[in-house]
């Protein structure tokens, strides 16, 4: 199965000030999943951000890099109040699992020990495959991980570790995924899905392109990725 890409609004760990313009400028390409972060925009464009996508048609996602249960719970109850269909980064903590039961909303934390904001992923290939044990028998529905910002070691190694260990249907992979080397070691790997955001902004694969002709290069790419 070829991994899920999900586009994210998002550039310099921000949504973009412009992403309702972006994402109705692409909305007919045939990218399902679209996303963007808690912070960029006011709450009343977020709505209606989540709801634009909604009506076409495409699955959203909502990533919160907090690391405190407060932090944690007011992303949550973002992502009821947009309408999400999944919740991705936040520690994990078994009162966001509590909060989104009967919401239908999907819940990916992070896994390991992250910090910082870019995140930054600390600590032993064997600790952070544990801590994604752990998650996934707490209640989560999956975990984050962010592969290529793992400070200890090789993303990939580490990433295969987790996969194995969780399922990879149970795993999704943030950030960093900025080149179709990148993503051939994605559809090696065949995580549930990845990210992909700033580098359809700084034009990483269309040089001097739109965000447009970036995504439709990715995708077109992925179409022909057996």
């Amino acid at each position: 199965m070829k991994p899920e890409i999900i586009i994210m609004l998002t550039n310099n760990d921000k949504t973009v000030k412009n992403s309702l313009e972006v994402f109705q400028s692409c909305k007919d390409l045939p990218a399902k999943n679209w996303g963007f972060k808690d912070v960029g925009i006011p709450m009343d464009e977020m709505i209606g951000l989540n709801k634009a996508m909604k009506e076409a048609g495409k699955t959203t996602f909502l990533e919160v890099v907090t690391y405190t249960e407060e932090g944690g719970l007011q992303g949550a109850q973002l992502a009821i109040d947009c309408g999400f269909d999944y919740l991705t980064g936040t520690r994990f903590f078994p009162s966001i699992v509590e909060k989104l039961k009967g919401t239908g909303i999907k819940y990916y934390p992070f896994a390991g020990e992250v910090s910082g904001s870019p995140v930054m992923l600390q600590g032993s290939i064997e600790d952070v495959v544990e801590d994604s044990k752990r998650i996934i028998t707490a209640g989560a529905d999956g975990v984050d991980l962010t592969a290529y910002r793992f400070a200890n070691g090789d993303g990939i190694e580490l990433a295969t570790a987790v996969a194995d260990a969780i399922g990879r249907d149970n795993l999704m992979i943030a950030g960093s995924i900025g080149n179709t080397e990148r993503m051939e070691l994605m559809k090696e790997l065949a995580p549930l899905g990845y990210t992909m955001g700033g580098a359809l902004f700084n034009a990483n694969f269309v040089e001097g392109g739109s965000f447009r002709e970036n995504l439709e290069y990715v995708l077109d790419y992925m179409e022909g990725v057996e």
